[in-house]
């Protein structure tokens, strides 16, 4: 046999031997899944900014051949719900489901109420309040491993600031309004998110003034607290400009309850709006891409894959 032959032979044995490692190596770790689980809304709109987060970490999420599948639920209001997908995760034999939880504010759902819909909580607030609104609570037999929260601190900061910077034309005159859901068993950290958060747009933009309020239930939807936050900003300076900090945009919010809020303003021609949300945010696509890597990574026991 030539030595050339040989080579071949050889090379061909190392590659394969490659191969089969790698395969090994995937299956090692099971059937693995992603759910990206969000709050849910009845407003179409809103859904289909979750549903794009989808479509752009998908790629991304399944290129290296660990992951099988990536779905998405909404933990109330409208199906998939959380129960549906871990159900279909089941019908597919999946052994493990990385859950990354895509809530970008203060909030219990993703302490309490995701983990006892999900059966591995059992929080007697949360099965109450799960029982009132219909949510069905399933305890899949795939394995689950729940992502560590997003320090969306930062990421808000430089999300608003954008925001705030494609409005503002004159930083010594203008005010900030940062107009929040709110939740009143969290409303210390509330306020502290989002004064940090105005405290940055300033430093970085010379916006000195800053008000805020909430326009969810705890409230009861009052867009009066809307309008009184901008009137406070505007006793002392020309302009308002209004941020929704809100996951995605939702009619009921961006335009009924703050639209109404700044049409009652005395001087609304003062106000600048628009009526847009955090997401699209490129920072937060990579931030579940990087969260679903590092769970993969101790699934398989291995390093994250860059």
């Amino acid at each position: 046999m030539s030595a050339k032959r040989i080579v071949a032979l050889l090379l061909l044995a190392f590659v394969s031997l490659a191969c089969t490692n790698k395969n090994r190596s995937v299956q090692s770790a099971g059937k693995i899944g992603v759910l990206l689980v969000s709050h849910g809304s009845l407003s179409e709109t809103w859904r289909r900014a979750l549903t794009d987060l989808d479509g752009r970490v998908r790629g991304a999420i399944l290129a290296d051949g660990r992951v099988t599948d990536v779905k998405s639920a909404f933990m109330e209001y409208t199906e998939p719900s959380i129960a549906t997908r871990l159900k279909e995760f089941d019908q597919e034999a999946f052994s493990d489901v990385v859950v990354v939880p895509i809530f970008l504010t203060v909030s219990p759902h993703p302490f309490d109420d995701i983990p006892t819909i999900m059966g591995q909580k059992t929080d007697p607030q949360s099965l109450e309040t799960i029982k009132v609104e219909g949510i069905e609570r399933y305890t899949p037999r795939a394995k689950v491993h729940v992502a560590p929260l997003l320090d969306f601190t930062d990421l808000l900061r430089k999300n608003v600031l954008r925001r705030v910077k494609s409005l503002s034309t004159a930083p010594e005159k203008e005010g900030l309004v940062l107009i929040a859901y709110g939740d009143g068993t969290y409303e210390k950290e509330w306020a502290g998110l989002l004064d940090g958060v105005a405290g940055y747009v300033q430093k970085e933009t010379g916006i000195g003034v800053h008000s805020r309020a909430w326009c969810g239930h705890v409230v009861h939807y009052d867009p009066g607290r809307t309008t009184a936050a901008i009137e406070s900003v505007l006793a002392s300076r020309d302009k308002a400009l209004v941020i929704p900090v809100l996951v995605a945009h939702d009619e009921r919010f961006q335009i009924k309850l703050i639209g109404n809020g700044i049409a009652r303003v005395a001087g609304k021609e003062r106000v600048v709006y628009k009526p847009d949300a955090i997401l699209p945010d490129e920072s937060l696509d990579r931030w579940v891409e990087d969260a679903v890597r590092a769970e993969v990574a101790k699934i398989a026991g291995s390093s994250p894959s860059q």
